[in-house]
């Protein structure tokens, strides 16, 4: 049976390879050097030692999916807003995987100090927008030509989420 479930760190190598082929063919990150087992491991334990990480894994065990919350930015007064990050094994995007991500990690933040959500999304990247507006995310920013990667100039938005008011 499917299920999603917090990291561990031997997760470190699937949730790797898994970002590698976004690093290598993708602009969904800014990032230009594929990160190792070893260097996800040390990244993995810092961002879930604070804040929800989960993967999604198949009946047969295999991760076809992660999804994390972190520092948005570094200063004290926006720490009730922090950063969302998903991906999905190429293959298995379009099943509703980031749906059930999404499901767990706003529900991993509902009794939380956490106010607010971000994300950044790399242009154009039309299945993550619909994803992102799906669960309440609204479009707060547009950034032209933010990042350069495989030649070209990228745009950015940043999508917010509020944490609805609890009655």
């Amino acid at each position: 049976m499917e299920k999603i479930r917090k990291v561990t760190l031997h997760d470190a190598p699937a949730v790797a390879a898994i970002y590698n082929y976004y690093i290598l063919n993708t602009v969904a990150t800014f990032e230009t050097v594929p990160v190792t087992a070893g260097a996800m491991q040390a990244r993995i334990c810092e961002i879930a030692a604070r804040y929800p990480y989960f993967v999604y894994e198949n009946e047969a065990g295999e991760l076809l999916g992660y999804c994390y919350i972190n520092t948005w930015k570094n200063k004290e007064a926006y720490r009730d807003t922090l950063e969302t990050t998903f991906y999905v094994k190429p293959g298995h995007t379009g099943k509703e995987i980031g749906k059930k991500l999404m499901e767990a990690l706003l529900a991993s933040v509902r009794d939380t100090s956490v106010h607010s959500l971000i994300a950044c999304i790399s242009l154009p990247n039309d299945a993550s927008i619909r994803l992102h507006a799906r669960f309440g995310f609204e479009k707060a920013a547009h950034f032209r030509e933010a990042g350069r990667k495989f030649g070209r100039r990228i745009d950015v938005e940043e999508w917010q989420w509020l944490k609805p008011e609890t009655e």
